[in-house]
């Protein structure tokens, strides 16, 4: 069969899969294939997934039906941690051509080139996860806005709930100096924000190299990574994306407030406000511990903006448990929630723990949660009303319209305005309007400000 020489992606998931198909997508482009867009028809489709979610399966399939509808004969390749968490049940999905797995993803090349389309199930590639034992670069480029860029995969904590160990293996890194070199790339593309990704970044610092059963010392540290990032001229933002509470350390917090180019915004799971379930949860930390560094954050960053992730209907977890929870929320001062509902994962601990939680008491936490972070949220919001600030714009996906986001991660739309698209501009925030966005009035009645070089102070 001659080789194909179009192709296109589909990513379901976290940023750091959105990282890992651009770097996918580049090896593709090195080897001459043409990336198309999904919809365009292409002889080979990959599809990026997730298993956080409890609907990873019926995902998996819509894309991969969506894909046999534009292209009938092509090759359809599932990569990611649901391709190796359960790659026999997805080579059974009709349609898919090949699977692989953790340690195969970045050898995809080294597969598509003789995949022919042939009926019944389809070829897996995916070996023990131990194997993803090594670090392979990545970072995403499209809109030239902003670009995920990966420092560090898989994790070493054991959660009861958490199925990440098992689709990407152990924690590991890429280097300080790696990190960095990929930072300029990205500033030479003219990108004006960086997030920084992995699947534990403040676990940065972890090896591959295994000696005798133990790897050797760190020889770098977070802060560490963040100190040398903070030096690369070109790059104006610059995101954490998650960070485990137990190592958003004072040091971060503290390195992140004097710096002029890492964004006052912190997004730091939770998952419980119940220090029993975080013990069930086998979580790292206790809330004493929570709500201290988010005092500390607001000490030195009153304006900063603090995101949490948490999860409801964990197996034990009373009604007085939930709503020790609900007030340990509403008494932080945070900005927003992600707010997710526990489900069962096959081979985690949490799967066969006793007291399971009712699904319509999970539901109903979920929203009582949800609707707490809408009021968080817009009062976070309306708190700067009358502020100005720095907002880095981006094609909104309203049409005539644009969208941005402000420093500590405010979101703001207006009419558009292609001058400004890819720009960051000092804006006046009005108010808060009903679908809980800023506004800022008409692009010509907005005062514009030169926006500060990296290093000075506002």
């Amino acid at each position: 069969m001659a080789t194909p020489k179009s192709v296109a992606f589909h990513t379901l998931g976290c940023k750091l899969n959105y990282s890992e198909t651009s770097a996918i997508g580049r090896l593709f482009e090195d080897a001459g294939y043409t990336e198309v867009d999904f919809n365009d028809g292409a002889d080979i489709y990959v599809i990026n997934t997730c298993s956080v979610t409890d609907f990873a399966d019926r995902k998996c399939r819509q894309i991969v039906r969506r894909a046999l509808r534009q292209s009938p004969n092509a090759n359809v390749v599932v990569v990611g941690c649901y391709a190796q968490l359960k790659p026999q049940e997805i080579a059974e999905i009709p349609g898919v051509d090949l699977v692989l797995g953790a340690a195969e993803k970045f050898r995809i090349l080294e597969f598509v080139d003789n995949l022919s389309k042939a009926p019944g199930k389809g070829m897996v590639q995916a070996g023990e996860v131990k194997e993803a034992n090594t670090f392979t670069h990545a970072f995403s480029f499209g809109d030239r806005t902003r670009s995920f860029l990966k420092v560090q995969d898989g994790c070493d904590y054991k959660c009861a709930f958490c199925t990440i160990p098992l689709a990407r293996g152990r924690s590991r890194s890429d280097t300080v100096e790696s990190v960095v070199e990929n930072a300029r790339k990205i500033a030479d593309m003219g990108v004006k924000e960086i997030v920084l990704t992995g699947v534990n970044i403040g676990d940065f610092g972890n090896g591959t190299e295994v000696i005798e059963g133990v790897r050797p010392k760190k020889e770098a540290l977070f802060i560490d990574l963040i100190k040398e990032l903070d030096k690369v001229e070109g790059v104006d933002r610059i995101r954490i994306s998650s960070i485990e509470p137990n190592l958003c350390t004072n040091e971060v917090i503290e390195f992140v407030a004097g710096s002029q180019r890492f964004m006052p915004h912190f997004h730091i799971p939770l998952q419980s406000g119940n220090n029993k379930q975080l013990t069930a949860m086998r979580r790292r930390y206790r809330r004493e511990l929570y709500a201290e560094r988010v005092a500390h954050i607001k000490q030195l960053m009153p304006h900063c903006c603090i995101g949490v992730d948490v999860i409801v209907g964990f197996p034990g977890e009373t009604e007085e448990d939930f709503l020790e929870t609900y007030r340990f929320i509403n008494e932080l001062d945070v900005s927003y929630l992600h707010v997710f509902t526990y489900s069962e994962r096959p081979n985690t601990p949490a799967a066969e723990m006793p007291d399971v939680v009712p699904m319509h008491d999970r539901r109903r936490r979920n929203e009582m949660l949800t609707i707490l972070s809408e009021k968080k949220k817009r009062f976070f919001y309306q708190s700067h009303a009358g502020e100005t600030k720095p907002v880095l714009f981006e094609n909104s996906t309203s049409s005539g319209m644009m969208s941005g986001f402000t420093d500590n991660y405010i979101r703001i739309e207006m009419p558009m305005k292609e001058s400004w698209l890819n720009s960051i501009r000092a804006v006046k925030l009005e108010r808060v309007n009903a679908e809980g966005l800023m506004e800022i009035g008409k692009p010509e009645q907005i005062p514009t400000y030169p926006t500060p070089a990296a290093g000075t102070l506002l």
